[in-house]
């Protein structure tokens, strides 16, 4: 995974990165300067904790896959305070940070938002122990669509399980249903969620055959105010009156959202099959829209679309706790292609557009162009 560019899955290595686009392999650290355009669950959990230095916390990095089956059939996770930089340069808007979020990761790994993309095979069981030895707050994980034990839901109101502070629980989730699932914190999950604590679940089918290019993308909107608020920032924060401002892509906005490192553009080269698994971990409906390709939805919430009841579109709404994984082959003129959410206002940063939930597909062959050069600059990615 150290060596891949791209989104989370199977993308291409960094040295055919740096081949194909001349480009160096350094990631800036202090962002883009290019000119952008101008622009009861028992009691609530409403504590803030006090106001952090950006040198007090970790920043989140990108969600890494984790095979589950390569450890045993066993991984441990935990919740940890982070700042989360979803576009850290001063382009179309930026800088857009989360100053505070819970961010999941796994084992020894480094905490990610959204979190590590768990992936298993049909047949094989997981335990999933969350840790919260060093946690300041009550969590608890759910894992959608495969059936388990009761005590395994993952819901303190109906199982009686919560992990407390200072406490480790470990879930058995069995992987019976195939396909591309969801996780999250089901404690107070309004305000969790929204702390983004969340991440996917996948379950490969037995004698699964995957695509030439297969990548996971997360769609989240937020409402930064619960997270100025949790930082002991001066803001407050009501989910009755829920007003996002943040829009992501696997925790990114447009512009950053094509950085090949940290961000999760869709790497094709003419003649691939694709295959996208979309997520959306949010509260909204987002319509995802990609330019110049036709696609075909032919998994929905893990259950598979039989092939006389798919059809050709370029738009899929995908609802909240919605997952569609889409097909299409890299058939285009080799270029970029904007693939969007096509609410307008969720493409954008503030008042500056165009920005937020934007990646794009991205032909390797269109790669050594000075289009490309530019669109890495305000991606905030240095030669």
């Amino acid at each position: 995974m150290e060596d891949q560019i791209g989104a989370p899955g199977s993308g291409i290595s960094r040295r055919d990165f740096v081949k194909a686009s001349g480009l160096g392999g350094t990631v800036a650290l202090a962002g883009c300067t290019a000119p952008g355009e101008v622009p009861t669950e028992e009691s609530v959990d409403t504590s803030t904790t006090p106001a952090q230095s950006d040198s007090d916390l970790p920043t989140t990095s990108p969600p890494e896959i984790v095979n589950v089956d390569e450890q045993g059939g066993e991984v441990t996770l935990s919740s940890v305070p982070a700042k989360h930089e979803a576009h850290p340069g001063e382009s179309m808007g930026g800088p857009v940070e989360l100053p505070k979020v819970w961010a999941f990761k796994a084992d020894d790994g480094e905490p990610s938002v959204p979190g590590p993309i768990l992936r298993t095979t049909e047949g094989e069981d997981m335990e999933v122990t969350f840790d919260n030895t060093d946690g300041m707050r009550p969590h608890t994980v759910h894992f959608h669509a495969v059936q388990k034990q009761w005590e395994d839901d993952g819901v303190p109101t109906t199982t009686g399980i919560r992990i407390d502070p200072g406490e480790k629980h470990t879930y058995t989730i069995p992987a019976n249903v195939t396909g591309t699932h969801l996780y999250h914190c089901h404690y107070q999950t309004h305000r969790h969620i929204d702390m983004g604590m969340y991440g996917i679940f996948r379950v490969d089918p037995k004698g699964y055959e995957p695509a030439d290019k297969e990548y996971f993308m997360t769609l989240k909107e937020w409402d930064s105010r619960l997270n100025r608020q949790m930082a002991g920032m001066d803001a407050s924060y009501d989910v009755r009156n829920r007003r996002p401002d943040t829009f992501t892509v696997n925790g990114k906005s447009a512009p950053r959202t094509l950085h090949p490192e940290d961000g999760s553009p869709i790497i094709v080269e003419q003649g691939d099959t694709v295959r996208i698994h979309m997520c959306n971990n949010g509260y909204m409906d987002h319509p995802m829209h990609i330019h110049n390709h036709r696609f075909q939805v032919t998994h929905k919430d893990g259950g598979k679309i039989p092939e006389a009841a798919r059809h050709d579109q370029d738009i899929t709404s995908i609802p909240p706790a919605g997952r569609h994984t889409i097909e299409f082959e890299a058939d285009a003129d080799p270029g970029i292609y904007l693939a969007h959410c096509h609410k307008v206002s969720h493409a954008m940063n503030g008042t500056s557009y165009p920005g937020g939930m934007i990646t794009g597909v991205v032909y390797k062959e269109a790669m050594d162009t000075d289009i490309f050069k530019q669109l890495m600059d305000y991606a905030g990615y240095e030669a």
